[in-house]
């Protein structure tokens, strides 16, 4: 069954605990947390983020995930794992050193939290081959990483389906999982090229009925 990750990016700081709670309330599978650090894209949210994730943290039983778009990841990867997230992940178009790298994902695996890459619309497929075997996850950008309410990027389909038969050849464990853009009408064709779990935002938060937005793309996977 798909899962829904909701994105909290286009939440005014105000609304933030409401949101939080009707948020749960329309049985979102998670929340997502964009963190952006003004290096590694534009934006700079790293403040409102992380207010964000605290209180998640404390009023909430729904598992947050943390989407890293930095490029200190082992600084910011730190400074999240106190707030007790499901699944962590960091950009390869911020990785350096292969070796450097995998000492993070174990450093997040060791806190006993799943990790994940990002991979932008821009880096071909094969780039995250060597990084397979030690991820439980690989979320594919389906726009340009660092702001809300963009188009999807339908050329990133074609991604995802290629990326899900390597990995399903391959026997790795890592599932799929598209963020950007991403709402009922396309929904289907991300699942049937394989993901497995759905990061919405502006799709869910912009509309009247957080819950039936969210059936919607649910729905998607019964078509």
């Amino acid at each position: 069954m798909i899962e829904i990750a909701t994105s909290l990016l286009d939440i005014n700081r105000d609304d933030i605990v409401k949101k939080i709670y009707a948020i749960e309330t329309a049985k979102t599978d998670y929340f997502h947390i964009d963190v952006m650090d003004g290096k590694f894209v534009k934006n700079n949210n790293i403040e409102l983020m992380m207010e964000y994730a605290e209180y998640i943290n404390n009023i909430s039983n729904v598992p947050m995930e943390v989407h890293l778009m930095v490029d200190d990841i082992q600084s910011f990867v730190k400074a999240y794992l106190p707030m007790n997230p499901s699944t962590i992940m960091f950009h390869l178009e911020a990785c350096n050193k292969k070796d450097e790298d995998i000492k993070v994902i174990q450093m997040i695996k060791d806190a006993g939290v799943k990790v994940g890459i990002c991979i932008s619309p821009n880096t071909p497929v094969d780039a995250i081959y060597d990084y397979l075997p030690f991820l439980n996850r690989v979320l594919v950008m389906t726009v340009e990483p660092g702001k809300g309410g963009q188009k999807l990027l339908t050329k990133q389909i074609k991604k995802i389906e290629f990326l899900s038969r390597y990995i399903y050849e391959n026997d790795y464990e890592a599932i799929l999982e598209a963020d950007g853009g991403i709402n009922a009408d396309n929904a289907k064709q991300l699942i049937n090229a394989g993901c497995e779990i759905l990061v919405s935002g502006h799709y869910i938060v912009s509309s009247k009925d957080y819950k039936k937005a969210i059936a919607k793309l649910r729905e998607a996977d019964k078509k």
